[in-house]
């Protein structure tokens, strides 16, 4: 069946700390897959949508769990690749609404940073409606920078629409070489999904649709404005992913745009108030219930 999504990237093996507790003194962990692409493919997947992601797991047991943890969501890794000489990345981290997260990552050299162009399976990419990438995949390796122009050349030229989310990492690149590498894409992009600060550096976002995150101030889009739907934060990572997933669900679905900007909100804001990059992430009746408090819009 064609998919209404397609996405690819690193995904990893997440160790995490027992909530509350510092990683460093941290004793207990519970495993969970982590990656920007793999989140919002479940996300997506969680409400209701045909998911695809692809990407380089390591022929290993995290890999395993990796595959294993997205097939039973729903997410179709047909395309995913199992490099015998190379490792899946892994990353700790703790989880705490008190102080900044810490995160200890062990992916240099990793299978995911190996993507290469051949790994993009033009013929895939033309049965979807759209095709996600993020700012994080081409900042890895010449390759995986090459693979993600080749995707998202091909999603363009035929006729799928393509979101990016610069999702700008400082700890991976410098801000600068991440923006050289990001702005060849938009002009590709259909929509562009950033944070105020990525704005500004980027400076020219596109002819697409631009949606900016505010945080705690909400988002925007043109002269349409969400405010934040303040919840008890538990765990802040992961919030832009389940965004991105909420917005694209809205979209899929020709919802309007002010309809877009809310349920995006609801599923980012459901998202923090559990640990874990994605065990707060809703289905859509849970996204619709959340939503029946009714959170404002306002012009």
């Amino acid at each position: 069946m064609p998919l209404d999504v397609v996405t690819f990237g690193e995904a990893m093996a997440l160790m995490l700390a027992e909530p509350g507790v510092p990683l460093r003194r941290a004793h207990t962990f519970r495993r969970q897959v982590a990656g920007a692409e793999s989140n919002v493919a479940i996300g997506l997947a969680r409400l209701g949508h045909r998911v695809g992601w692809f990407g380089r797991v390591g022929a290993d047991a995290f890999g395993d769990a990796v595959l294993g943890a997205l097939r039973a969501e729903g997410v179709d890794v047909s395309r995913a690749v199992v490099d015998p000489e190379a490792p899946t990345g892994l990353l700790a981290r703790d989880c705490s609404a008190a102080r900044p997260t810490e995160v200890a990552y062990y992916r240099r050299g990793s299978a995911g940073s190996r993507l290469r162009p051949s790994d993009v399976d033009t013929g895939y990419l033309g049965t979807a409606r759209w095709l996600h990438v993020t700012g994080i995949t081409p900042v890895l390796s010449d390759g995986a920078a090459a693979a993600t122009e080749a995707a998202v050349r091909a999603a363009h030229a035929a006729g799928v629409r393509v979101c990016l989310d610069p999702n700008i990492r400082r700890r991976l690149a410098d801000p600068a070489r991440a923006a050289a590498l990001l702005r060849p894409l938009l002009g590709y992009a259909d929509l562009v999904v950033a944070a105020e600060d990525e704005a500004d550096l980027l400076g020219d976002l596109g002819p697409g649709l631009v949606v900016i995150k505010r945080g705690s101030h909400g988002a925007r889009a043109g002269d349409i404005e969400v405010p934040a739907i303040r919840v008890p934060e538990v765990d802040t990572v992961g919030a832009g992913d389940a965004f991105a997933a909420g917005l694209l669900s809205a979209l899929l679905r020709a919802a309007p745009l002010d309809v877009a900007l809310r349920e995006a909100s609801a599923v980012a804001a459901l998202c923090v108030a559990a640990p874990g990059d994605t065990d707060g992430l809703p289905t859509a009746a849970e996204r619709d219930a959340y939503l029946a408090g009714g959170a404002r819009v306002t012009r």
